[in-house]
């Protein structure tokens, strides 16, 4: 589970999240979801590519700030909810909405597995009365699926209350930790929405480890100034300085920006032993690394697939929120 998270690492590409928050203001919608026990659908709705931030909290209750307690123990009214911040351009409500009914049981009322309360009970939470159409619709289409009533409670946002900072991002500090959503969901959610965005091509190589024709992808002999990022999440990987041309028909790189970004792993298929190189922090496969590299860049040679990559050209780094790494140009 933790290998499909689509994170951008902080330590590269803090400029980029600098960017991401401006984002987040300015140009995302917001939808409100309760669906049980808040740390596993915070968990899974944060896999979804278009989902730009979440967070746990309680919603639509009797009191103000609300603590955890008082929201199990003392009639309170709220219901333990993910406060969802998507990014319209990439993902729409409908789509984060069948997401969301995959997870929970929609004709059961005021409980979500083994949790038992009206804080645990389903319920969708709009801000925008634009949303209120899309919602129904939604629910009408479920309703469909289902002999018995949808128990899902559809109203506008009335209050929330970010929880306890403990918390927040739960399973990501505990990820052996309680969750009444099954592991195989959480992966289900991010390879849908990926298989929904990437081309096939993308999807095969980054997903199911395929190969692409060499000298007939898109990167093998593009020699411009810019960085390679990874296709799935935006991370950057590779700079164009240290791109050379190798003639096996692959983008060759002699190292990546920072090693930490990779994980290399022995492969066996084929009858061959090669080391194979993927993403650490969204688990794409990118291609292999051999030692027939340039002796004076240090001997390797990372044979990356273009598919699992995005140029992003120099003159376009800053406004997409890579201008932190020019200097590697240089």
């Amino acid at each position: 589970m933790e290998l499909m998270i689509m994170k951008i690492n902080d330590r590269v590409n803090s400029k980029a999240s600098e960017k991401t928050k401006e984002k987040t203001r300015e140009e995302t919608k917001e939808i409100y979801l309760a669906g049980g026990c808040f740390w596993g659908t915070e968990k899974y709705l944060s896999l979804v590519k278009g989902i730009v931030s979440t967070e746990v909290g309680y919603a639509n209750g009797n009191t103000e700030n609300p603590s955890y307690e008082d929201v199990c123990h003392n009639n309170t009214g709220h219901a333990e909810t993910v406060k969802v911040l998507y990014d319209p351009d990439e993902i729409d409500l409908s789509y984060i909405l069948r997401l969301y009914y995959d997870v929970i049981d929609p004709v059961a009322k005021n409980r979500q597995g083994n949790d038992i309360g009206t804080q645990y009970r389903t319920g969708i939470y709009y801000t925008d009365d634009d949303d209120r159409e899309i919602i129904a619709k939604s629910v009408e289409e479920l309703q469909k699926s289902y002999d018995r009533p949808i128990a899902i409670e559809v109203t506008p946002l009335r209050n929330y209350f970010a929880a306890e900072e403990y918390h927040q991002k739960y399973l990501d500090k505990n990820p052996n930790g309680y969750c009444h959503i099954g592991r195989e969901k959480f992966t289900k959610a991010a390879k849908a929405h990926l298989k929904s965005t990437l081309t096939e091509i993308q999807y095969n190589v980054t997903q199911n480890n395929d190969t692409e024709p060499p000298f007939k992808n898109e990167y093998y002999n593009n020699f411009a100034e810019g960085i390679y990022v990874d296709v799935t999440t935006g991370e950057p990987l590779f700079v164009s300085t240290d791109k050379f041309e190798s003639g096996c028909g692959w983008p060759s790189f002699s190292r990546p920006i920072d090693s930490d970004l990779l994980c290399e792993l022995t492969d066996t298929s084929h009858g061959r032993i090669r080391t194979e190189v993927r993403s650490k922090s969204s688990d794409a496969h990118l291609g292999h690394v051999f030692t027939d590299g340039p002796r004076e860049s240090g001997g390797l040679r990372y044979c990356i697939n273009s598919a699992s990559l995005n140029f992003i050209p120099k003159e376009q780094m800053e406004v997409k929120g890579y201008g932190h790494l020019l200097h590697l140009l240089d």
